[in-house]
């Protein structure tokens, strides 16, 4: 007897092996792979001050391969990870897949890191080259990262040497007009890789198994410091296939991706649901909702991956009324950019689904277009070769079919583990990975998922631990007691809002906070709000800690009244 004919929230998705549309499971098979089947159409695309700059599958291969020899004449070995600081832009592909070929891990880093957190990923990731480009917005990252390894400034280039960051050897940098002296230009990165014969690199790109690490990428966690997440070749390139599939691209699709690559949500999304079609990747290295819309416009973009609190801000941009979108065919129906009078679009998004960057994005799906009567209010039933089970949070017993719980699955897309995590101490026995989230499976297999047992802020698509928020604004002076909670929005999907006990003699300010919280933590972290309170206020339990679910309803009550 089935776990189902029990009665039990045990839930699986059709076996693996049935699946189709399914190509190479190693990142360096994948390009190889799209590259055999697209070779001279556009992959890529990217408008900057001097024009445009277009690589077909063929040039995306090539670009990846000088950067794997780079990479080998750096001294890179299978395993060795391999730091990635851009925006969406031509040398982040060529990073990450040529990365893949020379048989290292891909360690892509968030362009929203303040200098503090560069260095927690940089000494977390202990990546040994860091391929990085100089100027984001405000930022300049020479800078910063000249300031974390001081001793670079003087050296040679190409020989950095670190007791902070003893791995790491090799700093290469796109777009910059003078550098310390162990950091390199990005073409004399590039041409260390001239001796190194294409032969070499194949024979390290062999390899590379499905089963091994491919990719490293960090996600807020409750411990209040980025966690590092490692994921296989298989569970990074099963997703990258998939989500074509999913979406239902065609070869012409033209692809706008409006937030970074070092997001595994948007690495999937975006990427692979375009290049895995046969498509061109849009490159826009930041969200700016005016040079969005005229990059849509001459671009002809037919796919827009963003975020829903990104349609707001596009249908707000001054040009909205004047940009031709009538290429626009992949947008969802009911989406307020379906309503420009440009647009006609009945197409229904994949958006029943649920996943995490635990699971490289999606585990549960209804394909775009899966009518309404079918999908109802769910998030998807599981894909395939997941297998789901919902359990009594605090004895870990499956609970039965309709009752709610939390949420715990395994699967081929599962990561690897942690950094510096044992991985039983991360799964349970059957090896699940308990998600934290609460949610049940009806009768016919559809999982609703009802928010976050834990306290996991997730705010216009990134995740944000209120720990580290907290730990952030506890050093502010004036400052007593602080309790950071997401308060439902519809846009962002939750505010992070800032509660907080003043000290008696502290004058504090909503905008002093902000600005105290900007310094240090990457803009989507900062609170949209910060409320103040009397001690008094706030609910605690037995063991004195305030009452999250309570102080939520306070906070957002107070927001509803502003």
């Amino acid at each position: 007897m089935s776990d189902n004919d029990k009665g039990l929230s045990i839930i699986r998705g059709v076996p693996l092996s049935k699946e189709q549309g399914i190509g190479a499971l190693t990142l360096g098979g994948y390009l190889q792979e799209v590259r055999a089947r697209f070779g001279p159409n556009e992959a890529a695309c990217f408008r900057h001050g001097d024009g445009v700059e277009r690589w077909t599958y063929e040039e995306l291969h090539t670009r990846s391969l000088e950067v794997a020899r780079a990479l080998l004449a750096c001294g890179i070995s299978k395993g060795t990870r391999v730091g990635i600081l851009m925006t969406n832009r031509l040398e982040f592909l060529s990073s990450l897949f040529g990365t893949a070929l020379a048989g290292g891990v891909a360690t892509p880093m968030s362009t929203f890191s303040t200098a503090a957190e560069l260095e927690l990923l940089l000494r977390n990731s202990a990546c040994s080259v860091l391929l990085l480009e100089r100027d984001v917005l405000k930022k300049d990252f020479v800078s910063v990262v000249a300031e974390l390894v001081p001793e670079s400034a003087t050296a040679a280039p190409g020989s950095i040497s670190s007791r902070d960051f003893p791995f790491l050897r090799h700093v290469a940098v796109v777009g910059s007009s003078e550098l310390p002296g162990a950091m390199e230009y990005w073409s004399d990165f590039l041409a260390r890789g001239e001796s190194i014969p294409s032969e070499l690199v194949a024979a390290a790109a062999a390899t590379v198994a499905p089963a091994d690490p491919g990719l490293l990428l960090f996600s807020s966690g409750s411990t209040g410091k980025p966690k590092g997440i490692i994921n296989a070749h298989r569970g990074a390139c099963l997703q990258l296939w998939r989500w074509r599939n999913w979406l239902g691209l065609d070869q012409e699709v033209r692809s706008l991706s409006a937030n970074g690559f070092f997001f595994s949500g948007n690495f999937a999304w975006a990427l692979g649901s375009t290049l895995s079609a046969g498509g061109t990747v849009v490159m826009l290295p930041t969200f700016q909702a005016e040079a969005a819309l005229t990059l849509m416009q001459a671009e002809r973009v037919t796919f827009l991956a963003a975020w829903p609190h990104q349609w707001a801000q596009l249908t707000d941009a001054d040009n909205w009324q004047e940009v031709d979108l009538s290429a626009l065919t992949y947008i969802d129906r009911k989406s307020p950019i379906a309503a420009h009078p440009t647009v006609n679009s009945d197409w229904i998004d994949a958006q029943h689904a649920y996943g995490s960057t635990e699971t490289f994005t999606l585990s549960t799906v209804y394909p775009a277009n899966t009518p309404e009567d079918i999908s109802g209010e769910s998030h998807g039933v599981p894909v395939a070769g997941m297998t789901f089970k919902i359990v009594e949070p605090l004895t870990g017993a499956i609970v039965p079919i309709g009752t709610r719980g939390e949420i715990a699955v395994k699967g081929p897309t599962l990561m690897l583990g942690y950094l510096g995590i044992p991985l039983d101490e991360t799964l349970d026995e059957d090896g699940f990975f308990r998600t934290g989230d609460g949610g049940y499976f009806d009768k016919e297999g559809r999982l609703f998922w009802e928010g976050r047992l834990n306290d996991i802020i997730k705010t216009g698509g990134a995740n944000v631990s209120p720990v580290e928020v907290d730990a952030v604004l506890s050093t502010m002076p004036g400052v007593k007691v602080t309790k950071t909670v997401g308060v439902p929005e519809e846009l962002l999907g939750e505010l992070v809002v800032a509660c907080i006990v003043s000290m008696e003699e502290a004058s504090l300010t909503e905008a002093a906070v902000r600005d105290f919280a900007k310094a240090q933590l990457a803009s989507y972290k900062v609170p949209r709000r910060v409320l103040f309170f009397d001690e008094s206020d706030l609910a605690t339990t037995g063991s004195a800690k305030i009452k999250t679910a309570e102080l939520r309803e306070m906070a957002a009550a107070r927001i509803a009244d502003d």
